[in-house]
């Protein structure tokens, strides 16, 4: 269930070459590894940013899975729940969109954010 995500990204045919020529050097085994690597690098440089907006916005930074018993609790005690995720939301397939609709105040993910669809629908509107 928490698998990397795939993406796709568009490349000018230059710097294709020379990540193929990294690759063909041993310097990576292979373009995913070396945009990975760059990748990694970038958030490594700008790490002062994300902690910013982090704290600036209560972010949770992770993996947070919740399923229907985890949202009833939160029900039963009456208050209501923002979430600013940097990371992955995960709210299992037991959640209902009313459930959703009746605990959370709103939902912010930066990231993945996985849920039923219906779930996805009520929160959108959030």
């Amino acid at each position: 269930m928490l698998d990397n995500e795939k993406i796709t990204i568009n490349l000018g045919p230059v710097d294709l070459g020379r990540i193929d020529v990294l690759v063909e050097q041993g310097v990576f085994s292979n373009r995913s590894d070396a945009i990975r690597t760059a990748i990694r690098n970038l958030l490594e440089q700008n790490t002062d940013v994300i902690t910013e907006v982090k704290a600036r916005r209560s972010a949770t930074m992770g993996v947070l899975v919740l399923g229907k018993s985890d949202l009833e609790k939160k029900r039963a005690s009456g208050k209501r729940i923002t979430l600013n995720i940097i990371g992955m939301l995960v709210l299992k397939d037991d959640v209902t969109p009313e459930l959703a609709s009746e605990v959370f105040e709103s939902v912010s993910v930066q990231g993945v954010f996985r849920a039923p669809e219906g779930v996805k629908r009520v929160l959108g509107e959030k």
